[in-house]
Order: C-alpha cells, then sequence, then structure tokens
C-alpha cells in the first residue's frame, strides 16, 4: 500500500499478477494455517471495517492480525501484503452498489443519475476512498461489472466510446469533489472541535469591514443565504451535466440527420 503522506496509498501498486489472482480466484489456495476459520474474506472484511471506522491509515497486517486474533504471518498466507490487500478492499466496496442495483434505466439520463447518487453513497459510506489513488486500479470482478453497467446505461447517448468513457469520468469526478467539500468539512469540526458556524462566525467581523471597504463589490452584493447549508450543489450540478451531455447528444444527432 505505497503511501504518498498522510494516510493516502495507490491501488495497483504491488504485485498485481498476484492481486489478479486473488480477485479472480486463479491463483494456488492458501497452505492450511494454523487458525481455523481464518479466509481472505474474513481478512478483507476486516480491513474495510478497520478503514471505515479508523482511516485508511489504521489498516496494516499487524492490526488486522490483532483484530482477527491471529498471529501477523497467517495473515501472509492469504495476501501478500498491504498493496495487494488495498486492491481486494476496493474491488470488494465496489461491488457493494451491485448487490442491490436498481432496475435497468429506461434512458441515459436515469443511467447518469443512477451513476452519480450510486458513488457518492459509495464514498460518503468509505470516506477512505477518498484518500486512495486509482489511477492504476487493478480491474476485479466488481470493477468490470460496475463498468458493464455503467456502459450499458449509457449506450443511448450514441457516443463514441471514448466520449463514453468521459462521461463516466466526468460524473465520477463531479461526485467525488462534492464528496471531498462535505466529508472534509465534517473532519475539519471533528478534529478542531469546532462547528463551522463558530468558525465563520469568529471571521465575520474581520470580513465585515473588509466587505465595507468597497475593494470587493460584487462579494458585497451577494445574497445573505448565498453560502446556505441547505443548497443543494450535488443536485444542481447534476442537472447542469445532465443537461450539457444532452445538448451533445441533441447536436450529434442533428449531424447526423441527412
Amino acid at each position: 500500500m505505497t503511501s504518498s503522506g498522510g494516510d493516502t496509498a495507490t491501488t495497483g501498486s504491488g504485485d498485481i499478477v498476484r492481486s489478479l489472482e486473488l480477485l479472480w480466484g486463479t491463483g494456488e489456495p492458501p497452505s492450511r494455517g494454523p487458525r481455523r476459520g481464518l479466509t481472505l474474506e474474513r481478512i478483507v472484511t476486516a480491513a474495510v471495517a478497520l478503514a471505515d471506522a479508523e482511516g485508511l491509515g489504521a489498516v496494516s497486517m499487524r492490526r488486522l492480525s490483532a483484530e482477527l486474533g491471529v498471529g501477523t504471518m497467517s495473515l501472509y498466507r492469504y495476501v501478500p501484503g498491504k498493496a495487494e490487500l488495498l486492491d481486494l478492499m476496493l474491488d470488494r466496496v465496489q461491488g457493494e452498489p451491485l448487490e442491490d442495483a436498481p432496475p435497468k434505466p429506461c434512458d441515459w439520463r436515469e443511467g447518469v443519475e443512477m451513476m452519480a447518487r450510486g458513488h457518492l453513497a459509495l464514498v460518503r459510506s468509505h470516506p477512505w476512498l477518498l484518500k486512495v489513488n486509482q489511477s492504476r486500479t487493478v480491474l476485479g470482478p466488481s470493477a468490470l461489472r460496475g463498468l458493464e453497467l455503467s456502459l450499458e446505461a449509457l449506450r443511448g447517448m450514441g457516443l463514441s466510446d471514448p466520449e463514453t468513457i468521459s462521461v463516466i469520468i466526468a460524473v465520477q469526478s463531479f461526485v467525488t469533489g462534492i464528496a471531498r467539500m462535505e466529508i472534509e468539512a465534517a473532519e475539519a469540526a471533528k478534529e478542531t472541535g469546532v462547528s463551522d458556524e463558530e468558525f465563520w462566525g469568529r471571521q465575520a467581523p474581520i470580513l465585515t469591514r473588509a466587505l465595507e471597504t468597497g475593494r470587493f463589490p460584487l462579494m458585497a452584493q451577494l445574497a445573505d443565504d448565498t453560502f446556505s447549508s441547505d443548497f443543494d450543489h450535488f443536485g444542481f450540478g447534476l442537472r447542469a451535466l445532465v443537461d450539457g451531455f444532452e445538448a451533445l447528444v441533441t447536436r450529434r444527432r442533428d449531424e447526423e440527420q441527412p
């Protein structure tokens, strides 16, 4: 689990072949260990639960062995190390939205919304996903199944294959940005013990005087509810994305007509 600082980690940084074997069940089964009941399934489940509760930085082979009540070396019979374990953890959680997948969307607009809401729910359930560099994801069964369903949902757009993938990237990037803003705000309040209201309230006197100088006329003219937490930034952004895709799809269809 290569780290670039703090609790961050990079997937695909271990033995890729071994990760694929474990994900697809094509490798040699582990040698029998001294502790009955220990399985790869239990190890990955415990790792995900630990990351959910305490963050990605809490996940280590030593800590997992303590959680599972086994010796650390017992874990290495099932998974080579933390890097490969991260690949398994990712594919595990990526499969969660597929377990209770809603009916196939009627059109691509519903498909985009389903993708967006599903990804948001996933990151909210597992905030540590924001700490993972997934630029080189090892593709396991859940990852491929999720991509297959996304491609199926977007078929009606009539875009090229690279453009369809770009739609998926745009939706996931937007959702990740919204989730990051939401989760980091909660983390800041928890770590400092200062609520958002208190934080901005302490700045109010200075900001009020700054705005009264006339140096920031546009800021001074903003409505009182401009930064209200009641505004649905996710819903607004999602609608804007769908409208933009709609314009592209319509233009392509017009261009194809004789």
